[in-house]
């Protein structure tokens, strides 16, 4: 990344009145001038905090800014000459989404917008000026408002990412984004400090290109419904109100506490607690003193409904909300036949509060990183266990100290969520053939009839997985809701709910005709749209979903005699686009984190499919930031999430090197060469007295049932330390620090010797899993740490061997792959051993499943991981880049593409029948170029292969085994 100098900016940070870092604050600012002399080539450079939509006379430019640490904002910059006119009123709008949290994207800093207008250089002025003389920058002349159709009291999405977007057309005015907009009641904005104040230190040139914003239709309208959801809903922000200092980490929680509301009945009549998702806490109800077991409940976790009768009068309900959080909203309903009202315990609530609930507690609360010393957090406090005698409001008089009031901003009453899940009653509904027009991009609308007594529900499918911002266009009465909620799976009427995930929009329209696209990204196939409380029919224009992604073209492309393969490489390609925004992210819809031991695999497909560097770099380059959270480096960047797994750092050492291998440049591995051997040197510090690896922290390599326990000797993350180690002394050695380089392979070296002395079990003739913390080795063998020493150079003699046997076929005793993500390793050791057949094999029965099964996506995990109960769960995210493996090993062997020298000015093509009559396709090159290879077996021992490629590129040919080859080069 380039910095700019501070300088450079002649524009101040500004923000409005009230609280530096509010949460979940939608504000809007606008700067309106009649430029007097030509706008030719002027452009404007800003960024935000925490993200910007920036509009210039009605015009939306673009969103930002690219993910980055506080102290090295990154800045975007526009070419807006083109919409401005010499002499005519321009308006420079911006809406910033100011989160007020940490997120796994994100981290806390506090409100502001830095903007500033600029000519070319090459011209007569600098700074563009307005009819007075002022410059054009973010200053006090500029006006700003809360954006008040925005509800600053919603949810988290989930605990990786910001706020539910819910929004209400009727209460602001659209056009102040545009000329002649009244904005004399909106303050004048505060300015809180140059360029260079904390927390933005220094401010970094965006260094990759802008993502798309493509339109994308949907396939087809499923199905109608009329739907009714539960009276009362909400989603409670238990980790936000509990957690310590929560709003300025991502951290796991624990906390002790209850929840309390009174609910009055009419009359006597049967009444249902319903917690559709739970936020991972483990929620126990009592009402009126009596403790409702878990036999109590219907429905499947997480969902749980309770259904008790009650008598007609207060019945006190007290909820134990106990639990460890990572930030999970709690989702929370009550329905009845009969009317009722809820009300917080008599006395203990504010008056004037829409809020029902009190909170007791929390009795005690303790914030977990996982790589230092667990706090003690006690969840049996004697005031805790006292509570749970309480029966009636009077009973709360001994705890007074402990009650107070639920804050309103923790509660958020749009839980469009629970209403979507949480049906209690569904009456499907004649589809006419003209509601397929909803999809569609003509200009007839799809008619949503009102059902009487109901909502109206229609389900759309998009046809394969997206990622990007809802659109949609309609005519409504004022006040008619619209709710939207994404999902990933759908079979037979079954619907693979997004638990932990809420990815709902709610929208309430204004009287008439009207658009909006959504400012939040999603990920999603199908979405059920759902419209309440119409006093008319709905006419949808259109919903479209603009794709979102890092622009990268099919640069890469693959065929073959099987079609199956075929369709494995299109998903695998097509999963790494969808998982590429301004990082590599795993998965668009749960997360959209930077994962850094993720994007090693997925940049190794990245270079086959879309040739794309400027991403990579990006990715590695930010990892280094991490280290004021911990030197050995955390496992998402940047995020608020302080979190290590060791082989996500040994992953990115090895991407590194793999980085330099493809672009070929040696100032890459200069700038980076400080912050491996930093991180390596760290990692040294915890070989212990038996000269192995020992680490308590999360040693995670695969969603399998192995042992990777958090304490103790993992063998695995042992051997990927050596390899990563011996990559580290090559980058120092190019680096020119070979003493340091001759350190790092040395100690790669003693630590392989350590693994074969210590991790090596005679009687099962095997590596073992771990060696727990008590000192008893690991019950479990498995594939994956086996494969893993073959992987690294671990193994040799005899037990290399073994090891190889093992590979190629392994015992059923062993735990076997349990996700995507491990076969990548899988097939790196099977293209190792030579043994593409038994590679192919895997890759037809393991991804064929998921084509077979309508996959447009590669999965998170196999259905067979283990992670699972319910059969009809096949995985948790169904778009998942760390999966998409098959795109990269179909190009490398099957096509045999692979370059031979740094930057791939040599490259050898050795391809691999693998059975099949013929192959063909493309693999980029590191300068823009590519390689076209075909091939097809002629007759009994007999290949052709024709290869096409830019002239300067050195080409070495290999025959399969077996094979006489015949070479043309176009």
């Amino acid at each position: 990344m380039n910095g700019t100098l501070l300088s450079d900016w002649q524009a101040s940070w500004i923000w409005g009145s009230g609280e530096p870092s509010p949460r979940n604050e939608w504000r809007c600012f606008r700067r309106s001038f009649t430029p007097m002399e030509t706008m030719e080539g002027a452009t404007v450079r800003i960024t935000a905090d925490s993200r910007y939509v920036l509009f210039v006379n009605g015009t939306q430019l673009g969103r930002g800014p690219v993910r980055s640490w506080p102290s090295q904002l990154a800045y975007d910059e526009y070419e807006i000459g083109h919409l401005l006119k010499q002499g005519e009123e321009a308006v420079i709008a911006v809406l910033v989404m100011h989160y007020g949290i940490s997120t796994f994207q994100y981290l806390r800093g506090r409100g502001g917008l830095l903007l500033q207008m600029k000519k070319p250089h090459n011209e007569a002025g600098g700074d563009l000026c307005d009819s007075t003389g002022q410059t054009v920058v973010t200053d006090a002349s500029w006006k700003t408002a809360i954006h008040q159709g925005y509800d600053s009291n919603t949810s988290r999405i989930s605990c990786q990412l910001s706020f539910t977007e819910v929004v209400d057309a009727r209460a602001w005015d659209d056009a102040w984004v545009k000329p002649g907009f009244d904005d004399s009641q909106w303050e004048e904005a505060t300015v809180i400090g140059s360029a260079g104040m904390e927390p933005w230190r220094s401010l970094i040139e965006r260094d990759i290109p802008y993502l798309t914003e493509e339109p994308i239709y949907p396939s087809r309208v499923e199905g109608i419904s009329g739907v009714q959801p539960p009276a009362w809903s909400a989603v409670l922000d238990l980790y936000g109100l509990m957690a310590p200092n929560s709003g300025n980490h991502s951290n796991n929680a624990s906390f002790s506490a209850y929840i309390a509301v009174t609910v009055v009945m009419d009359k006597s009549a049967s009444f249902t607690i319903g917690i559709p998702d739970p936020g991972r806490i483990d929620p126990v109800i009592r009402i009126d003193g009596r403790l409702y077991q878990k036999d109590s409940y219907r429905g499947e976790d997480p969902e749980r409904y309770l259904n008790v009768e009650l008598d007609a009068g207060e019945h006190l309900i007290l909820i134990d909300v106990t639990g460890r959080s990572h930030g999970h909203g709690f989702h929370i309903g009550f329905d009845s036949d009969a009317p009722f009202r809820l009300q917080a315990p008599a006395g203990y609530g504010e008056e004037s509060s829409p809020v029902p609930f009190i909170l007791i507690g929390p009795f005690d609360t303790a914030e977990y990183i996982d790589h230092r010393e667990e706090p003690l957090f006690n969840s049996a406090h004697p005031v805790y266990e006292a509570v749970q005698a309480v029966a009636a409001v009077n009973d709360l008089q001994p705890f007074e100290a402990w009650i107070q009031p639920f804050p309103e901003c923790y509660m958020n009453r749009n839980a469009v969520f629970v209403s979507c899940i949480w049906k209690k009653a569904e009456s499907p509904q004649p589809m006419p053939p003209s509601l397929q027009h909803a999809v569609l991009a003509g200009s007839n609308a799809a008619l949503l009839p009102v059902v009487s007594g109901m909502d109206t529900e229609i389900v759309i499918d998009f046809g394969r997985e997206l990622s990007g911002y809802i659109a949609f266009d309609l005519d409504a009465s004022g006040g008619t809701v619209v709710d939207m909620y994404g999902v990933e799976y759908r079979k037979e009427g079954w619907i693979q709910h997004t638990y932990s995930l809420d990815n709902t929009l709610r929208y309430v329209c204004r009287e008439g005709r009207q658009s909006y696209v959504s400012y939040v990204r999603r990920g999603l196939r199908y979405l059920t749209v759902t419209v309440r409380g119409a006093s008319r029919p709905v006419k949808l224009f259109e919903v479209k979903m603009l794709q979102s992604n890092y622009p990268v073209a099919n640069v890469g492309s693959f065929r073959s005699s099987d079609a199956m393969l075929n369709s494995i490489w299109t998903i695998s390609r097509d999963t790494t686009r969808l998982c590429m925004e301004d990082t590599f992210v795993d998965c668009p819809a749960y997360e959209q984190a930077y994962w850094v031991g993720d994007a090693r695999n997925e940049a190794l497909v990245n270079y086959y499919v879309f040739g794309s560097k400027e991403i990579v770099e990006r990715c590695l380059k930010l990892v280094p930031g991490s280290a004021f959270q911990t030197p050995l480096y955390a496992d998402q960047v940047p995020s608020g999430w302080n979190s290590v797994i060791p082989n996500w750092t040994f992953f990115w050492v090895t991407a590194c090197l793999e980085y330099y291998r493809y672009d070929g440049r040696d100032t890459f591995l200069h700038d980076i060469w400080p912050h491996v051997r930093m991180t390596m040197e760290q990692y040294l510090r915890y070989i212990n007295a038996k000269g192995v690896f020992e680490f308590q922290g999360w040693n995670l390599l695969d969603w399998a049932p192995f042992e990777q326990p958090a304490e103790g000797i993992v063998t695995p993350q042992n051997m990927f330390l050596a390899r990563a180690l011996r990559h580290a002394a090559e980058i120092g050695e190019l680096a020119g620090e070979k003493s340091q380089a001759e350190r790092f392979r040395e100690e790669a070296e003693k630590l392989s010797r350590s693994i074969n002395a210590v991790l090596w079990d005679e009687e099962r003739d095997a590596y073992v899993d771990c060696i727990h913390s008590d000192g008893s080795l690991s019950s479990t063998l498995s594939a994956q740490t086996q494969i893993v020493a073959y992987l690294c150079d671990i193994a040799f003699g005899e037990r290399l061997e073994i090891v190889q046997r093992y590979i190629v076929e392994p015992p059923e005793a062993f735990v076997q792959v349990g996700s995507p993500f491990m076969s990548f390793f899988y097939y790196e050791a099977l293209a190792k051993l030579g043994r593409l057949d038994v590679l192919m094999e895997d890759m037809h029965r393991n991804y064929g499943y998921m084509v077979d099964n309508g996959a447009t996506a590669c999965w998170e995990m196999y259905p067979w991981s283990g992670c699972y109960i319910d059969p009809r769960v096949l995985t948790r995210s169904h778009c998942h880049a760390w999966s998409a493996g098959p795109a990269y090993f179909l190009g490398a062997y099957v096509l045999g593409v692979q370059g031979a020298e740094p930057g791939w000015s040599k490259v050898v093509i050795s391809p691999q029948t693998c059975g099949l009559q013929w192959a063909s396709g493309s693999v980029p090159l590191p300068d823009g170029g590519r390689v076209d290879v075909s091939w097809r077996v002629e007759g009994e021992g007999r290949l052709k292969l024709s290869i096409g490629a830019p002239a300067h590129v050195d080409i070495t040919t290999v025959a399969p085994e077996g094979y006489e080859m015949s070479v043309e080069r176009r």
